[in-house]
């Protein structure tokens, strides 16, 4: 198992920004903003010469006694609770603070191993600004700069050292990639949590708690997945906050990186134009999706009617993807929405054959030919798949550019249908043959 290094400290001391340098991401958000971070987000260490499951926590405050802040600090509690070792980050440039003798009392309670860091230490000399930590009890600290790598990889080292490196240590498969996105407040954290079976993302009652994509990687029914839950996407009208500006860029790139998208959908509220924006982004980045309606315990008959209907009408492009009502709350519903993200899955990535792809598309033109444009009508010859996660086939033969757009959703739906790939969109490229006699007299 490769050991787990979490980065704890007080707000605004630079956790996300190490963190990023650690796993050679943008994963977590950085701005000049305290309490940017509030879940615990995980990536894959690099750089220190062996694998390590890396931990970057909200702002610890360990006296919050109620709302947001004591969410986080419950947040950095239980990554405490599965920490191997700790790096307590904090900041140089401010200096010791009240907040960071309470965390030093409550990490040296925890008994895990402690390696302390003073951050921004970039231009200032070391053995100065990392005197005064020495109050804190935990150890000698190291003065770094997580902004610009000074000292950073010195102290990783310094913390994994205890850890014996397995020479048949290596990265494990994180399975798909599944993207949990929907406006704010649907209850994707909720699903997430219910689905981990602990509370390792903050659900609140209050749009816009979630702030970060934060990707879980978790194991059900021995199979590995990695679980991203997003921020809630407003209208661009309604996005005010630099930070929420963050969070939607986060949340698009999740879509993009991701292999399935399981849209969630509030059955207490109308679809709005906005869950239709959403679900228009997935398809147009090609993404496999399943749609989840939740709180279906909370409405009445005449209500789920309503929105049953308001799927087909309004959501009427993903006919492809599978609709689930469920209780996030209450895991009712639960099992078989992920047995969609497993069809949904196999069907992005799944290979198919030259022959069978020629088949299906000769027999798809002898039902339906493509219209003719002016004398000619374009010759569809062969078909081989181009990529997947979206499914490609590509298409070869004569005058191919001039094939109508309505002909290319025929095609689509014909190869989903004769696949029977559920759950995923698909794409179709034409390709036309050069006529070797078209520059001769």
């Amino acid at each position: 198992m490769n050991p787990t290094l979490v980065i704890v400290g007080r707000p605004n001391v630079g956790k996300s920004t190490l963190f990023n340098r650690l796993t050679r991401s943008r994963d977590a958000l950085v701005a000049d903003f305290p309490g940017l971070t509030r879940d615990r987000h995980y990536g894959i260490g690099r750089g220190a010469g062996r694998p390590y499951l890396v931990v970057d926590t909200g702002g610890f405050e360990p006296l919050a006694k109620d709302g947001i802040l004591q969410e986080m600090a419950r947040q950095a509690e239980q990554a405490i609770i599965e920490a191997d070792v700790l790096l307590f980050l904090v900041d140089g440039r401010t200096g010791l603070a009240p907040q960071d003798k309470e965390i030093a009392l409550r990490l040296r309670k925890s008994g895990r191993p402690v390696v302390l860091a003073v951050n921004k230490a970039e231009g200032m000399n070391r053995g100065v600004v990392a005197a005064e930590f020495h109050e804190l009890g935990c150890g000698e600290p190291y003065a770094i700069s997580s902004a610009h790598g000074d000292g950073v990889r010195e102290v990783v080292e310094l913390a994994l050292s205890r850890f014996p490196m397995d020479e048949e240590e290596e990265d494990e498969d994180s399975g798909p990639r599944v993207a949990v996105v929907g406006r704010p407040n649907v209850g994707k954290s909720t699903l997430i949590n219910t689905l981990l079976g602990e509370e390792r993302v903050i659900a609140f009652d209050m749009p816009g708690t979630t702030r970060d994509a934060i990707s879980i990687p978790f194991e059900r029914g021995g199979k590995a997945y990695t679980l991203i839950d997003t921020a809630g996407l407003r209208r661009r009208g309604k996005v005010f906050e630099a930070i929420e500006k963050f969070s939607v860029i986060k949340t698009l790139q999740a879509i993009e990186e991701c292999n399935v998208v399981v849209m969630v959908l509030d059955a207490s509220q109308d679809i709005s134009d906005q869950d239709a924006h959403i679900a228009g982004f997935c398809v147009e980045a090609g993404r496999a999706l399943v749609l989840a309606v939740n709180k279906w315990d909370d409405v009445d008959e005449y209500r789920r009617e309503r929105v049953k209907l308001d799927v087909s009408r309004k959501l009427s492009f993903l006919s492809f993807a599978r609709t689930h009502f469920i209780s996030a709350l209450k895991g009712e519903g639960v099992n078989t929405l992920m047995r969609s993200v497993d069809a949904a899955y196999a069907a992005a990535m799944v290979k198919l054959a030259t022959p069978k792809l020629t088949r299906v598309l000769i027999d798809a033109v002898a039902r339906q030919a493509p219209p003719k444009h002016g004398a000619f009508r374009p010759k569809l010859r062969y078909a081989h798949q181009g990529g997947n996660n979206p499914p490609i086939i590509v298409i070869h033969g004569n005058a191919l550019d001039h094939v109508s757009e309505t002909y290319k959703r025929y095609l689509e739906h014909v190869f989903l249908d004769q696949f029977k790939l559920q759950g995923t969109p698909l794409r179709i490229q034409f390709k036309t043959t050069r006529n070797p006699f078209a520059d001769k007299a």
